[in-house]
């Protein structure tokens, strides 16, 4: 057993197709209409077969609350992982993306915070030795 595919709640599938992929990199699994949503999936380009990250709409009523609460109160949504955080969040500040912590040494990782610009913060992780 593995995970396949985790949801990840957008404001605006669209957007957030475009951010995903356009800003942070990752290419487009799936993308299927069902609707008036799509079956829309990204996954990065360095694991291919790996996990998928479904861009779902914020549709169910006990999504907004639950992800508006998590974004007010400065919790990540979803963790990403990367070689360089510092690299990685001066590309994106390049890019305009509005990070709520720097790259900030925690022990055994750096860790930065960024807004998804769909509803979302998300963490970017690098382990250190």
């Amino acid at each position: 057993m593995r995970v396949q595919t985790v949801s990840v709640f957008v404001d605006d599938q669209q957007r957030a197709l475009e951010f995903y992929t356009g800003v942070l990199g990752f290419t487009v699994a799936a993308d299927v209409s069902l609707g008036e949503f799509r079956w829309l999936t990204v996954v990065s380009p360095e694991a291919p077969d790996g996990v998928q990250l479904l861009l779902e709409p914020k549709a169910h009523p006990a999504v907004r609350p639950f992800t508006s609460a998590l974004a007010a109160d400065g919790i990540p949504f979803l963790q990403l992982g990367v070689d360089d955080v510092r690299a990685e969040h001066e590309r994106l500040i390049a890019a305009g993306v509005v990070f709520t912590q720097p790259p900030t040494p925690m022990g055994p990782v750096i860790t930065a915070v960024l807004d998804d610009t769909c509803g979302n913060l998300l963490q970017l992780v690098q382990t250190v030795g």
